[in-house]
């Protein structure tokens, strides 16, 4: 009978095994959770005996440790990520759009993401240029092989599962920006907009970017509008997550002004901190809890602060002012449009 397994410290000689493994390899940053990730892998092989399995948890452990190791350095910079037509020809304008947006983004401080491929993928790095660049590829047996900006550098990952992949795209991101594009682009497309829609994602700019003229996406936002929205599937609020744009300059300035004030979020104690760059005016703390008083809770409040003692894992804002929120946790349409007032004052 193989030994029971549990999370907790109740292993026994298990616990002190994996204890003296952790020391042997040290230093092992948080312990605790390494740990449990061995643990992990020992119920699931005892609890499966199909090697299918297993080697899907292999597979995804070692991809997702790898992406780690990769954007790790470069936490410290704002990234975005950009989507778009493998299939886009270098001749096409909006593939000199979106090497115009990839330079103009890099100029901007911003190192970008995409698929690693040809097409717009390409034409974004070619803008931001290889030192800006980051690729995440995925194994196909057709269009997606590295292009040749990325296919050298050591920021080019490639993934055997869409799913690790999707991660890195969201996860490293600051913005998303797409281009026209497939089934690939919609797929990212609607990803993104189900993550951030139920919180999963922290709100960040998500711009829809056509040519002059172009009418992609237009379209595109007339179906959720006759279709979803007309139908309740939608709420209204669920359009503001996402802006057009028919420019490079429109789409990097949309990204722009979302971090003009806002700097970042998290919960504590299940209350929203919003991190901000620079403290409000005299005055806008109160229209803010007028104007967004139906995405609080029950006689919450919105409160100026400092760090609170649970944030001292993030030292590097520590000194950043900040915003405690009663937040309902649903409409995060209308948490975004929060965000645009704050960057507005």
């Amino acid at each position: 009978m193989p030994q029971p397994l549990r999370f907790s410290r109740t292993n026994g000689p298990v616990d002190d095994a994996i204890d003296r493994l952790i020391d042997l390899v040290g230093p092992v940053h948080h312990p605790d959770l390494v740990r449990e990730m061995i643990l992990a892998a020992l119920k699931a092989g005892q609890e499966t005996s199909d090697r299918g399995d297993l080697r899907l948890m292999n597979i995804s452990l070692k991809e997702m440790r790898f992406t780690s190791k990769v954007f790790g350095p470069y936490r410290g910079v704002r990234k975005v990520t950009v989507f778009g037509s493998a299939r886009t020809r270098p001749q096409e304008p909006i593939y000199a759009m979106a090497r115009e947006f990839g330079r103009a983004l890099a100029r901007a401080g911003y190192m970008v993401i995409t698929g690693g491929g040809p097409g717009i993928m390409q034409a974004a790095h070619e803008g931001a240029g290889p030192e800006m660049s980051f690729g995440v590829n995925i194994r196909l047996p057709f269009e997606q092989r590295p292009n040749p900006v990325i296919e050298k550098t050591p920021r080019l990952i490639t993934y055997h599962y869409f799913f690790n992949r999707k991660v890195a795209f969201l996860k490293e991101a600051h913005a998303v920006a797409l281009f026209p594009g497939g089934f690939g682009t919609l797929d990212e497309a609607m990803e993104t907009l189900t993550l951030v829609q139920t919180g999963k994602q922290p709100p960040i700019p998500l711009v829809l970017i056509d040519e002059p003229g172009g009418t992609y996406w237009d379209r595109w936002i007339r179906f959720f509008e006759r279709e979803l929205l007309g139908d309740g599937y939608i709420s209204p609020s669920d359009l503001l997550l996402f802006q057009r744009a028919g420019s490079v300059e429109d789409a990097l300035g949309i990204i722009q002004r979302f971090y003009r004030r806002y700097h970042s979020l998290r919960y504590v104690n299940g209350r929203l901190v919003l991190r901000l760059t620079e403290p409000l005016p005299a005055g806008a703390v109160e229209r803010l809890t007028r104007e967004f008083a139906e995405i609080l809770t029950p006689g919450g409040t919105i409160t100026p602060s400092g760090a609170l003692p649970q944030e001292a894992d993030e030292p590097e804002i520590h000194h950043l002012p900040r915003l405690v929120v009663d937040f309902v946790k649903r409409d995060f349409g209308l948490l975004r449009k929060m965000i645009d007032r704050i960057n507005g004052f």
